[in-house]
This record gives structure tokens, C-alpha cells and sequence, in this order.
């Protein structure tokens, strides 16, 4: 698959993760208890944790990308 295609289909993939992603961060964090702190703690994580699921991804999107 040439480098071009492979980065469409991630930020494709990027961008439907982040849209489902979101909307479940969203989601559950309507069932939390209503405290500030919990409510810092939960959305700092998960706004940080977004990025570990996408890493096999965007590396597979320049794994073509490198010339010899």
C-alpha cells in the first residue's frame, strides 16, 4: 500500500476513534458522582489516555513511509 493511502486510511481511523472515543467519555462520565474532583481525575486521564490505543495505528501509517 503506498505511504499516502496508508496515512489516509489512519487519520480516517483517527478519526473515527476520537469520534467514539469521545462520545464514550462523555457517556460514562455522566454516571460518575457529581464532585469536582472526580471530574478532574477522570477527564485528566482519559483526555491523556487517548493516545496509547493509537500508537499501533500511526505507526503502522509510516512503517511504508521510509525510503532505504
Amino acid at each position: 500500500m503506498p505511504p499516502r493511502l496508508r496515512r489516509l486510511v489512519a487519520a480516517v481511523g483517527v478519526l473515527a476513534f476520537l469520534t467514539v472515543y469521545i462520545w464514550a467519555v462523555i457517556s460514562i462520565g455522566d454516571y460518575l458522582p457529581r464532585a469536582w474532583w472526580i471530574d478532574l481525575l477522570f477527564y485528566g486521564v482519559a483526555g491523556t489516555a487517548w493516545g496509547l490505543p493509537l500508537i499501533p495505528l500511526l505507526r503502522w501509517a509510516e512503517q511504508g513511509g521510509r525510503r532505504k
